[in-house]
């Protein structure tokens, strides 16, 4: 077993060219090494799982030390439960359901080829590529990873820009454990990317916006590469009249706070019943600075990633304040990115904080009069990410999941359906397509290959021409019927 790494890497500008020759050349090596075994052995995948999930735990200390640095500030037990737990807990459920995902699945032939033998067999893919964002950059690098691993692919891994401490970190620990003819990772910025997306992959999982979805699909249509989208979206919260205010408020600034809403499934707006919207407004802010009394060097609260980002949200602040929003600080903001939570009343559609996804600490929230009134707003927008229904239950409850769209919902709390990965994560429309995850995530990186075993005695010849011998006229009649008179 390898020492726990004791050093935090120093960022250094990537070289665009060196970067793009480097991938070229790690492409190349997995496609060989791919055609050289093409079907890894069950074990050799739980073996490789296995090694990554130890390493994850000597590597913890060192990869919430480089998010923090990359961030200008995160919280270690945030970059611990979502960018290390979450991968360790993907990797033991995809270890314990190995064996029976990759066994063949038996499927019935029809009635005319009866005696005959049918089957799906999973195989792998081959070289799968994972552009990961700067958001969770571990998380959202290595959980696609385990899918692709577990379907005994080879991987190439793009990792953000924004994030070059944690890229560093990445690649270090996953050369304690691959070959970099089974996983590598690239760094580098938008030309690197740009020549990641389009490579000929056999799949490309992307993580990120839905502005830059589109352009990935278009730099993997050039080869025909399937895709996988996770892409984010305005995910809102419905409160029922009857919810409890308080319990609600408190998991909607959670999941606000929780990496400083800098998260694709964070709750983006809130839908109130009119008469309680000052009430709720008010408990969300109390609920948040609970959590936080202090934001401004607070280290148990995460900076906004960049600049760039922070300056961005700004903008939409004093959009709504000029547009007639009520504007409201649950919290003093300090010089170092840290931003408390805003909570925003009076928001009108013409607002840029209610067309564009916030990915911040801001929330609007909005009155309506009824459930068709809610349902109709939700529905009348592109198709979110997730959506979180609080307070609802029986036929509401039933009601809301059937007549929207969302890439998953949690029932009652924020997000905690991402973390069960038993289930798929993935999006809808706009928010995405195709999924990972569990069993879905090793289909969706497995060559579903249907198989036909015709058994020895069956009389094919009986299809053979020439046509219209007593047999193949009693099939057709027996299928489709008599034909009408002419």
């Amino acid at each position: 077993m390898s020492a726990a790494p004791r050093e935090l890497p120093a960022a250094a500008a990537t070289d665009e060219a060196a970067e793009a020759a480097r991938l070229g050349t790690l492409f190349a090596r997995q496609r060989a090494a791919f055609a050289a075994q093409p079907y890894p052995p069950r074990a050799q995948r739980s073996e490789r799982l296995a090694a990554l999930r130890a390493a994850l735990g000597r590597h913890q200390d060192l990869l919430a030390a480089a998010m923090s640095a990359d961030f200008g500030g995160r919280s270690a037990f945030e970059s611990k439960m979502a960018d290390v737990l979450g991968p360790v807990l993907e990797i033991n459920h995809a270890r314990r359901h190995l064996r029976r995902w990759m066994r063949p699945r038996r499927r019935h032939t029809e009635l005319l080829f009866a005696t005959n033998r049918a089957a799906v067999l999973y195989q792998p893919k081959g070289v799968v590529g994972i552009v990961a964002p700067w958001n969770f950059p571990v998380y959202l690098a290595l959980g696609p990873l385990i899918a692709a691993i577990a379907a005994g692919n080879r991987a190439l891994v793009k990792m953000s820009e924004y994030t070059p401490r944690t890229t560093l970190a990445v690649r270090t620990m996953l050369a304690e454990v691959f070959d970099e003819s089974e996983v590598a990772v690239i760094g580098g910025a938008v030309a690197t990317a740009q020549a990641f997306t389009a490579l000929p992959f056999d799949h490309l999982v992307f993580t990120g916006s839905p502005a830059i979805g589109p352009q990935v699909m278009r730099a993997a249509a050039q080869n025909l590469t399937p895709v996988t989208l996770e892409l984010g979206g305005k995910s809102p919260v419905l409160l029922a009249p009857e919810a409890d205010l308080a319990a609600a408020a408190r998991a909607v600034a959670h999941g606000k706070a929780f990496n400083a809403g800098q998260i694709c499934v964070a709750p983006d707006y809130a839908l109130v019943p009119e008469a309680r919207v000052a009430e709720f407004a008010g408990a969300v802010g109390e609920a948040f600075r609970a959590f936080y009394p202090q934001v401004a060097g607070q280290a148990d609260y995460t900076a906004i990633v960049t600049d760039r980002q922070h300056a961005r949200l700004q903008e939409l602040l004093a959009d709504a304040r000029t547009k007639g929003g009520v504007v409201t600080a649950a919290g003093t903001a300090g010089a170092d990115r840290r931003m408390p939570l805003y909570v925003v009343t009076q928001v009108r559609d013409d607002m840029r904080i209610a067309r564009e996804e916030l990915f911040g600490p801001i929330l609007p929230v909005i009155g309506y009069r009824s459930l068709d009134e809610a349902l109709e707003y939700v529905n009348a927008r592109p198709r979110p990410l997730a959506l979180y229904p609080f307070g609802f239950g029986g036929g509401a409850l039933s009601r809301i999941l059937e007549s929207t769209h969302s890439g998953g919902v949690t029932v009652g709390d924020w997000g905690w359906h991402v973390f069960n990965h038993d289930l798929p994560f993935g999006g809808s429309g706009t928010s995405g397509m195709g999924s990972y995850h569990g069993e879905e995530g090793f289909r969706e990186l497995s060559h579903q290959k249907a198989v036909f075993w015709r058994q020895r005695f069956f009389p094919v010849s009986l299809f053979y021409p020439p046509y219209g011998r007593l047999v193949q006229r009693l099939v057709m009649r027996f299928y489709l019927g008599r034909p009408p008179a002419r």
